[in-house]
């Protein structure tokens, strides 16, 4: 077999971001991945970063961090009245008899609701906690924050250590993971259909692959389809090239929203997924299975192996099952 230039090919892989990372900094760490720019970051990038997120409204990047927060209430209204709003990405587990309540929710959905319910003391305490140690997530909605804490209300953050000590099936709910995914554009086509979830994205739109960053040139995942050194692995490089020829030669004129349209499924792109754990039961139940895609199963067996040393308790092995008449 002849030999021909070959494509920049990469082994598909993951890797779970760390959990002792700040709030503002898990934010930039996973939001620069859209654009590659990650080597912007320093020891003091992040607040500016997210301040630059919330001005610009992008708001799924406000998604990428979460908080846990135990809240005592003298009053059950304003509760109810979270309730009846039915948030997005926020996660309730009452326990009456302890007179408590568990919430857990990203960014995003602590201040849509501070927008939404301006006069619900519980979410006024979240937010007033929150922003003394993160002001920048709140400046454009600063008049809406209380002057000092309610009296009426006791809020404190819960540790990740408190969450992994509670009942399984608790954990499952308010315990959150964020994993970055190196794969196929294909296959993020069917990981972002996990409704629950978070997702960013290396962005196509934004990236100019004849940049000097990327190398000059289209990185490939390599297929679990063709033996390497067959004929069909031949062919498959072979089109990845020439759709690589003309994104070179559509980018000179053009912006790489344009000269995207001709990059194939095999691209590699980089995504992050976060998700409670009980949607990670979803995925790897969904995702590893006989029928699943081989290229997802690629990424998700070695995943699924990883969580079940990190959490045994949850048994990632099953599908999540709740208690019965559990709510």
């Amino acid at each position: 077999m002849k030999k021909y230039y070959k494509p920049k090919v990469v082994s598909p892989s993951f890797e779970i971001v760390p959990d002792d990372i700040g709030l503002a900094v898990r934010i930039e760490f996973t939001g620069r991945v859209c654009y590659k720019s990650e080597d912007r970051i320093s020891a003091d990038s992040s607040a500016g970063f997210c301040r630059g997120m919330v001005n610009h409204k992008h708001n799924s990047v406000l998604e990428m961090g979460v908080r846990t927060c135990e809240v005592k209430a003298r009053t059950k209204s304003h509760m109810r009245e979270i309730i009846m709003a039915m948030p997005k990405y926020l996660f309730i587990d009452d326990f009456p008899f302890e007179k408590r309540t568990l919430i857990t929710g990203s960014v995003r959905a602590f201040r849509e609701m501070l927008m939404r319910l301006p006069g619900n003391e519980i979410i006024r305490t979240i937010a007033f906690d929150m922003n003394k140690n993160h002001p920048y997530f709140f400046e454009d909605i600063a008049s809406l924050l209380p002057v000092k804490r309610s009296r009426k209300i006791s809020c404190r953050q819960v540790s990740l250590e408190e969450i992994d000590q509670m009942e399984p099936e608790i954990q499952a709910r308010h315990r959150h993971l964020a994993v970055k995914f190196i794969v196929s554009r294909a296959v993020t086509h069917e990981i972002v259909r996990h409704r629950p979830c978070s997702f960013l994205q290396e962005s196509q739109r934004y990236c100019c692959y004849s940049d000097g960053k990327f190398g000059s040139r289209i990185t490939f995942i390599k297929p679990v389809f063709f033996k390497e050194d067959s004929e069909d692995y031949e062919i498959w490089g072979k089109e990845c090239l020439s759709a690589e020829a003309v994104y070179m030669k559509l980018i000179k004129n053009n912006s790489p929203q344009a000269a995207r349209t001709v990059l194939p499924n095999s691209c590699k792109t980089e995504i992050f997924v976060y998700a409670n754990l009980a949607e990670w039961h979803h995925i790897l139940h969904m995702r590893t299975s006989k029928a699943a895609e081989p290229s997802m199963r690629e990424v998700m067996i070695p995943l699924q192996k990883e969580l079940m040393k990190r959490f045994p308790e949850q048994n990632f092995g099953e599908p999540l099952r709740m208690p019965e008449g559990y709510v």
